[in-house]
C-alpha cells in the first residue's frame, strides 16, 4: 500500500514538473526585449497593454522627449496659431545646440514643415529648440506647456527640462508614459508623413543642402512601420517608440535603455511581430462616425452628432470571436449651449461578461452657440407652427 501511495505522489509530482515546464516553456515564449530596462507594447485602438517590463520606472528618454515637442507642434497646426509654410528664425541660442542637429545658422529661417521634418527625421536638437522659441516665445515657457500637457494626459511620472532631451537633472519619463503621449501624437495622422521619411534632403536648391537620414532604420526594414522617434545619450542608452500599422491594427512599441543599436531593433521587431501575430483588431468606428445624435439646449445649432475622434475597435486575441464583447452608448439627453467641436459629449463602452475592456469619449461634431434672440424666437414659431 506504502508502495503505490509513493507511486502516486511521485506521479503527481512529476505531473506538476511537466505542467510547470509546459508553464514556463510557454512564458518564455512571450518573454519580450529582454535587454531593455524597461519596455511596454500598446495597442493604439484601445490603449490595451500587450506586453510591459518595469513600464513605470523613471528614466532618462533621451530623443524620445520630441515626441512630445511634435505633439506640441501639432497641435499648434491644427489650431492654426502656425502654419507649415512659415518662415521661421534661427535664434543664437537654437543654433548653439549640440548634439544630433541640422546644423542651423544663426539667423537662418526655415519653414516649419521642414524643421518639423528635421525634428522627426534627423532629430535636430536645434530645430527642436527654434519651434519651441516660434510658438511659445521661449524654450522655457514651451516646455512649461509640454509638462502641462503631460498632466493633462495624466502622465504622473514625467518630467521635462528641455524640448531636445539633451541631459540635463530632473529629466525623466517612463516607457508607460511615452506610450500614452506617442498615441497621442499619432491621433494627428499627418505626422507620419514626416516620421516615414528615410531620407530626404533639407536646404535641397540651395549651396548648402543638408542630406537627412532617419535615426530609426526600422522605417524602411519593417513593414507597416511608419515612426516615431528613436533616442540615444550615454545615460539613457539606446530608446525608441515606434510605431507599425498592419491591416486595420497599428501598435506601439517602447524600449528604453538598451545596450545598443542591434539589441534595440531586434528587440523592438520581436515585439511587434508578437502583437500582429497573437492579436487582431475589430474595427467598430472610423474616425468622424456619427455614433449618437445629442439635442443642443438653447443652442444656435438644436442638434449635434456624437462621433469618435479617431478609429476604435475591439481588440481580440487571433481566433477569438468579436461577438462576446458588447457596446454600451451613454450620451446625455442634451447638453447645454455653447457646444465646441470636439467638446466630450458622451462615451461608449467595449464590456465583457459586464467588465469595461475599453472606452472612448465621444465628442461633437460641430459647434453650436448659444442661440441669440432672433434664433429662439425662430425656433418658438416654428415649434408654434408644428403644433
Amino acid at each position: 500500500m506504502k508502495r503505490i501511495s509513493y507511486c502516486l505522489i511521485l506521479s503527481i509530482l512529476f505531473l506538476h514538473l511537466l505542467s510547470f515546464v509546459a508553464y514556463a516553456g510557454e512564458k518564455s515564449k512571450i518573454q519580450l526585449a529582454q535587454n531593455a530596462k524597461s519596455a511596454i507594447l500598446m495597442d493604439m485602438d484601445t490603449g490595451t497593454i500587450l506586453f510591459e517590463k518595469n513600464a513605470n520606472e523613471k528614466l532618462p528618454p533621451a530623443s524620445i522627449t520630441k515626441i512630445m515637442t511634435m505633439l506640441l507642434i501639432m497641435e499648434a497646426l491644427d489650431r492654426g496659431d502656425i502654419r507649415l509654410t512659415d518662415k521661421v528664425r534661427t535664434s543664437e541660442y537654437a543654433a548653439s545646440m549640440g548634439g544630433s542637429q541640422i546644423f542651423l545658422e544663426v539667423g537662418e529661417e526655415m519653414s516649419v514643415e521642414d524643421l518639423l521634418k528635421g525634428i522627426a527625421v534627423a532629430s535636430g536638437n536645434d530645430a527642436s529648440v527654434t519651434m519651441a522659441e516660434y510658438i511659445a516665445g521661449t524654450e522655457e515657457a514651451f516646455v512649461e506647456r509640454m509638462n502641462q500637457k503631460a498632466k493633462e494626459l495624466g502622465l504622473h511620472n514625467t518630467n521635462f527640462v528641455n524640448c531636445n532631451g539633451l541631459p540635463a537633472p530632473n529629466h525623466y519619463t517612463t516607457a508607460y508614459d511615452i506610450a500614452i503621449m506617442s498615441r497621442e501624437l499619432l491621433r494627428y495622422e499627418a505626422i507620419t508623413k514626416y516620421t516615414s521619411i528615410y531620407q530626404d534632403y533639407l536646404r535641397k536648391d540651395s549651396q548648402n543642402p543638408f542630406w537627412l537620414v532617419n535615426t530609426n532604420k526600422l522605417v524602411r526594414f519593417y513593414e507597416g512601420l511608419d515612426g516615431l522617434k528613436t533616442g540615444f545619450t550615454d545615460e539613457a542608452r539606446y530608446c525608441l517608440s515606434a510605431t507599425a500599422k498592419k491591416g486595420n491594427m497599428r501598435v506601439i512599441a517602447v524600449v528604453m535603455g538598451e545596450p545598443d543599436v542591434k539589441a534595440r531593433n531586434r528587440e523592438v521587431t520581436q515585439m511587434l511581430d508578437y502583437a500582429f501575430n497573437q492579436y487582431a483588431n475589430h474595427v467598430l468606428f472610423h474616425k468622424d462616425a456619427e455614433v449618437a445624435r445629442v439635442k443642443v439646449d438653447k443652442g444656435s445649432v438644436p442638434e449635434i452628432g456624437a462621433v469618435t475622434p479617431h478609429q476604435f475597435g475591439i481588440l481580440t486575441k487571433r481566433g477569438e470571436s468579436p461577438e462576446s464583447y458588447k457596446q454600451e452608448i451613454v450620451v446625455s439627453d442634451y447638453v447645454k449651449a455653447p457646444v465646441k467641436k470636439g467638446d466630450v459629449v458622451g462615451h461608449l463602452f467595449v464590456k465583457k461578461e459586464g467588465k469595461t475592456i475599453s472606452q472612448i469619449n465621444l465628442v461633437a461634431s460641430e459647434t453650436s452657440e448659444k442661440a441669440n434672440l432672433w434664433q429662439t424666437f425662430l425656433k418658438s414659431f416654428r415649434a408654434m407652427i408644428s403644433f
